[in-house]
């Protein structure tokens, strides 16, 4: 196996504990009908963005392409 595809797969790995242990925090932590904690991310355009910037403005999505940028 080549450095680089061990590299990827330690990288794709840690990405998934991470995505899986921070949904299973938010779904434990929240009920039907509460309101969503502030939390900030990083966009693709190269800014942070934080959920209190939109509220009471404009709607928020947040989508997730666990396959995005891949190649497979």
């Amino acid at each position: 196996m080549s450095v680089s595809l061990t590299k990827a797969i330690r990288v794709l790995a840690m990405m998934v504990v991470f995505a899986l242990s921070f949904t299973t925090q938010i779904a434990s932590a929240l009920e039907v009908g509460d309101q969503a904690p502030d939390f900030s991310l990083h966009a693709s355009d190269g800014n942070t963005y934080t959920l209190s910037q939109f509220k009471g403005k404009e709607p928020v999505v947040i989508a997730f392409f666990p396959k995005a940028f891949t190649g497979g």
